[in-house]
């Protein structure tokens, strides 16, 4: 692990999209609201209301190994009748589940989908507005943010690459 490494924090709504992560090794995306910066080296995940004491907080994070894009009807074959079951859906390949040393809390509520930030930010932070720091001792975010190293492909198949700050 690198402080420069990316870190996408995903919002976790329910207890079962949780046990899938837990169990299947994966979380999902929908590919109308996937972020910019789905490459990430590693994806740390925010529970919302529905977790009770473990609410508005990180706890966990895990290392991305892949990604491929498939139809939630992939994803949930017992559910073919659901409305989105031909919706695309980035499904995001996880290694191990790591509990984090402390949580990261939210201090208030917050609507909270994906934040960028880097491995750095990640291991300081007790607060959620700490992974959104910037100053002296921190990788750059936004370089953070843009770089594309393996897979280098931005949207319309054109490449991008961010100059080192």
């Amino acid at each position: 692990m690198y402080p420069e490494d990316r870190v996408l924090v995903a919002y976790v709504p329910t207890p079962s999209d949780f046990a899938a992560i837990q169990q299947q090794g994966w979380y999902r995306i929908p590919q109308r609201h996937a972020p910019k910066g789905l490459y990430a080296e590693y994806y740390a995940f925010y529970f919302g209301q529905r977790f009770g004491e473990q609410k508005w907080a990180i706890h966990y994070m895990a290392r991305r190994t892949g990604h491929e894009l498939v139809t939630r009807l992939q994803l949930f074959p017992d559910q073919p009748h659901h409305p989105r079951a031909q919706d695309f859906y980035y499904k995001v390949q996880l290694a191990d589940l790591q509990p984090l040393p402390r949580p990261i809390i939210s201090l208030r509520w917050r609507r909270v989908t994906f934040i960028h930030t880097t491995w750095d930010r990640l291991q300081d932070a007790t607060e959620l507005n700490d992974l959104l720091l910037n100053g002296e001792g921190y990788v750059d975010r936004q370089f953070a943010a843009l770089r594309e190293e393996e897979d280098g492909m931005g949207e319309n198949g054109r490449f991008y690459h961010a100059d080192s700050p």
